[in-house]
Parts: structure tokens; C-alpha cells; sequence
């Protein structure tokens, strides 16, 4: 008897908790749209619902929409669900509607359709809600615009996660199966030989910001970069191959300063799409080609090129060759 009652004394302890908990996770939820509202933000839903008893609480939020004025941002989709354990709602798993999502910018909307979309945070305790890791995941995606797909892939893994030095996060991506749309491909001017699909296309590298990734940066302002640690870059497309690694510092208008060591196969195709595309005027292809050509030259392979990417004073040359004001790396 004693036994049946403790057992039941901490069913119903762990049940109050539980409805508790989920309460003030709903309420957490529901309490952050108004914020945003509040702020000015189109910041709505239809309506919410809560379960996963007893060990998980899931929310799910239907027709979820959100705009921010200052930006031109907004987003909105059928349904969202927020899953996490019941003993601690800090680590959070976000699964989206297999349905379509709709992602604006300014006047531009693209939809977004992707099987098992799903993105996990992990926050540490507190007020200002750490972030510790965040990772998307999809099967099978696309994106399209005006009914025109830009992209898809068969799979698609971005990860940041929280380094010891609480500042700097590790950033990877991969997509398999990566395929340009005809849209992108004409604006890249791509050849016709090469094939629909990217064989690689990877990113890894670690990025300190100026202050540590929380809740103020949806609500105030996003950190922004001061030191790039890039490990590899990699993009495999047909016969094209590009390597990239090194290491940038970042100042307070963006401004990169360092070096990227670059490895390039086939890069006279290369020069044709930067030109076709408009990255390369016209007058530059030829001094650039003979100035590429005598450096592959010097490595033994003509098809293969070493070279180092010098980002100094605001401007970016590719070796001994000027190509003109390096991108200002600023997250709006």
C-alpha cells in the first residue's frame, strides 16, 4: 500500500508539473508573437494546441506568420510544432509543415517545400536564452519563385554549434544532391555540359561574433562577425572543382582583412561564367586569362590553379590581380 501511494503521489507530482510546464511553455510562445506585435511586427496565428503527455511537450502553433517592418522579412506556413523534454524546454526540436512555406523579402516571395524539415536549438538555461547549438535538417527541398524553381536538393544539414570559447560557433553545411534551377543556372551562366546536380558542396568553418548568439538578436540587433576561421570550402560540379581555406578578420563596418588560399580545377571555365554572369568585365578576361594561365603554368598543371584571395584595405585581389571592393560581411 505504501508503495501504490507513493507511486501515486508522483504520478500526480509529475502530472501537475507537466501541465504546469506546458503552460508556461505555451505561454512563452504565445507571450513572444505579442512582443513582436507589440514592436510592430505582424506577429499572428490561429490558434494553439498543447500534448505529448507525459514525457515531452509538444505546441503547436497553426498558419504561424511573421513580418518585420525594418527588414522587409516575413514568413508563414500552415503549422509549426515546438517539441522538447519535459524536464527541460531549453532544448527545443522546431518541425515545419511538409507543406508549402512562404519566405518574403521586400516585394520578393519565394515557397519553400521540404519533407522533414526539421530544426533543433539548444539553449542554455536563463533569461537570455543562450544559444548553445542550432541545426535545420530536410529530406528532399525545393524553392520556388513565381512557379519557377531556383533550387532543390535531395538532402540538406546546416549546423551551428557553441564552441568553449562562448563567442565563436562552429558553422558546417552540406547539401547533397544540390541542383541550380534554370533560373539560377542562366544567371550563372553555367555551360550546358555540366550536369544537373552538384557532386559536393560543403562548408565548414568557425565564426566569432562580437557578442554571443541569444534572444536579443531576434528582438535587437544580430551579432555580427569579427573573425572567420575558414576550414574548407568545397564545391565539386562536373568537371569544376573549387577548394577554398584561410583565415579573415572582420572590423566594425564589415570590412574583411586576411587571406583565402584557393585551389581551382578547370578554371578557364571559371572565367567564362564570372564574365557571362557580369562578375568579370569584358576588358579584364583576357589580362586576367594570360595572368591565370602563367600561374597555372608555374604549378606544372594548366588546368589547376593555387592562388590566394588578399583582402586588404576594403579591396579583394585573386594573387597579383585586383578584382575590385571586397563584400562587406554584415548580418542585417
Amino acid at each position: 500500500m505504501r508503495l501504490i501511494r507513493v507511486l501515486i503521489f508522483v504520478s500526480l507530482a509529475w502530472s501537475a508539473y507537466w501541465f504546469v510546464a506546458g503552460y508556461g511553455l505555451r505561454s512563452a510562445i504565445t507571450g513572444w508573437f505579442e512582443q513582436q506585435e507589440a514592436r510592430g511586427w505582424q506577429a499572428d496565428f490561429s490558434n494553439v494546441s498543447t500534448a505529448g503527455y507525459p514525457t515531452h511537450h509538444m505546441t503547436r502553433l497553426n498558419n504561424p506568420a511573421l513580418a518585420d517592418p525594418v527588414n522587409g522579412t516575413a514568413w508563414s506556413a500552415d503549422w509549426i510544432e515546438f517539441k522538447s523534454p519535459a524536464i527541460w524546454p531549453g532544448r527545443q526540436i522546431l518541425r515545419f509543415a511538409d507543406t508549402p512555406q512562404r519566405l518574403s523579402y521586400f516585394d520578393q516571395t519565394s515557397t519553400i517545400v521540404a519533407d522533414e524539415l526539421l530544426a533543433e536549438l539548444q539553449l542554455q538555461p536563463g533569461v537570455s536564452l543562450v544559444l548553445e547549438k542550432m541545426a535545420l535538417t530536410a529530406g528532399a527541398w525545393s524553392v520556388t519563385e513565381n512557379s519557377t524553381k531556383l533550387a532543390s536538393g535531395d538532402t540538406l544539414s546546416l549546423i551551428m554549434e557553441q564552441t568553449p570559447i562562448s563567442e565563436a560557433y562552429s558553422i558546417t553545411a552540406r547539401a547533397d544532391g544540390f541542383t541550380p534551377g534554370e533560373k539560377l543556372r542562366a544567371l550563372m551562366h553555367s555551360a550546358s555540359s555540366l550536369p544537373q546536380s552538384f557532386e559536393t558542396l560543403e562548408l565548414d568553418m568557425v565564426t566569432t561574433f562580437d557578442k554571443v548568439w541569444s534572444r536579443s538578436a531576434l528582438e535587437d540587433s544580430r551579432p555580427q562577425p569579427v573573425a572567420i576561421d575558414l576550414r574548407l570550402a568545397e564545391i565539386k560540379w562536373g568537371e569544376l572543382r573549387l577548394f577554398a581555406t584561410g583565415d579573415l578578420d572582420v572590423d566594425a563596418q564589415g570590412i574583411p582583412t586576411g587571406e583565402i588560399a584557393v585551389k581551382a580545377e578547370n578554371w578557364r571555365d571559371m572565367i567564362a561564367m564570372a564574365n557571362a554572369a557580369g562578375a568579370l568585365p569584358d576588358q579584364a578576361v583576357d589580362p586576367v586569362t594570360r595572368g591565370l594561365n602563367f600561374l597555372a603554368g608555374l604549378g606544372g598543371n594548366p588546368n589547376a590553379l593555387d592562388l590566394q584571395l588578399n583582402f586588404r584595405d576594403g579591396f579583394v585581389a585573386l594573387g597579383p590581380l585586383p578584382l575590385g571592393p571586397a563584400p562587406r560581411l554584415i548580418l542585417r
